[in-house]
Formats: C-alpha cells, structure tokens, sequence
C-alpha cells in the first residue's frame, strides 16, 4: 500500500502519465501493479506500523511521490515554454486557448510541442527510463521514512535555470530570426510609411513560422531524449 500511493502520486503530476486522456483509474491501476512489482525489492527492512504511524507513512509517501513528480514536471516544461516562446514571437498568442486534456493554456505551438513530447516519449521508451528512476527512488527513501526536503528544494531551483536554458536552445533561434523580421519591418515602416509594413508583419512572420518549424522539430527527438535522462538522474539525484 505504502509503494502504491507513492507510485500513484507520482504518476498523477510526473508527464507523460499526468495526462488527462489517462483516466485516474488507469493510474490507480499502473500504480498498484508498480507497487506490487516492487514490492520484493522494498520488503526486506520493513516493519510493521501501527494503525496511527502507518496513516502518518502514507501521508509521508503521498509527499515523496508528489515532489519527485513535480520534479520531472519541471524538466519537461521546457518543452511547453518552448512553444510559448514560439507563440509569442511569431504572432500565435491571439489564438491562445485552454487544453483540459493535457491542462495546457496556450496556442498552437504550445499545445502542439506538449503533445508531440508526449509522442516520442511512449515511442522512445523514455517513459521506462522514468518509472526505472522512481523504482530506484526505493533504495534512496524507504518506506515510510520520508524524505528531506532541502535536497529537493535545490534540485527545484537548478531545475528552473535548467528549464529556461533549454527553453532558449529549443526556440531560441527561431524567435532570433522573427525578432530580427521586426526588425526589418519596423526599418521599412520608417523608410516608406505608406506601405503599411505593421500591416504586413502579421501574415508575414506567420508564414515565416510555419516555413522554419520544421528545423525545430527534427531538434525535438534529441531534446525529449536529452531531457528523460535528465529527468532520471533528478530522480535519482534527490537522495
């Protein structure tokens, strides 16, 4: 019961399982069988609690499931920034809209990279890498012992320089080249106002983001792979 509701918390916030079109009781269910799987692995050392200590381990294991989640939460939200970022620059943000099944608010980019993510990862396999880190978690905090909270924090805080850094290299040089395009639109408004290049800007650097998207996309493979390692050793890293 202890492995189950860590697994489960897990999966509820940790991609690519978060993912509503995963009912909760599918979740439930791949948690169990995590749990039962390793359940050989986290049996020996383990003592039997009492009813009010083992309520006390549950909430403990609720927390240690949630935080190690969130963790690879933070690492694949690159992906999703880096679409933000496309979105942004290239004029998209006006179509800006609500996904309740993987709870992204964003345009088109957004949404697209944040499911393409998902794609290659369940393609990849770099979902095992993931449920591996979290089997190993077991050896770093037994049952029922918690965890403490300052490593966590600063894996966080590396986390969100670590996502930004990856946010730019994703987007990054495709928002040089619309920023440069505003550039050259706000010159030629200067040079002939009477062109109306403010007017043109909109369908022009749209046109120019369909055209480059595709260098980013052959980039994405190797970014969700890069980023699942990550993800793995963060796991791991917390103990």
């Amino acid at each position: 019961m202890l492995a189950a509701v860590r697994m489960t918390a897990f999966l509820v916030i940790a991609p690519p399982f978060s993912y509503k079109a995963f009912p909760a009781r599918v979740k439930a269910m791949l948690g169990i069988g995590l749990a039962l799987a390793v359940a050989p692995r986290v049996t020996p050392g383990y003592e039997s609690l009492e009813t009010g200590p083992f309520v006390l381990a549950l909430v403990l294991e609720v927390v240690v499931g949630a935080v190690l989640g969130f963790l690879v939460f933070l690492v694949f939200s690159a992906v999703q920034a880096a679409g933000s970022l496309i979105d942004l620059f290239g004029g998209f943000t006006l179509a800006q809209a609500f996904d309740p099944q993987s709870m992204v608010n964003g345009a088109q980019f957004t949404r697209l990279f944040q499911m393409t993510a998902l794609a290659l990862m369940f393609a990849s396999g770099g979902y095992q890498l993931i449920i591996g880190g979290l089997t190993r978690s077991f050896d770093a905090f037994p049952l029922g012992l918690g965890m403490d909270l300052a490593r966590p924090l600063e894996l966080m805080t590396h986390g969100v320089s670590q996502m930004f850094l990856a946010t730019l290299q994703i987007a990054g040089p495709l928002a040089v080249v619309l920023f440069l395009a505003d550039v050259g639109l706000g010159l030629l408004s200067r040079v002939a106002p009477a062109l109306n290049a403010y007017a043109m800007g909109f369908p022009l650097k749209i046109l120019m983001t369909v055209m480059l998207a595709g260098g980013v996309f052959l980039a994405l493979p190797g970014v969700v792979r890069s980023l699942t390692g990550d993800a793995s050793q963060m796991i791991l890293g917390v103990g």
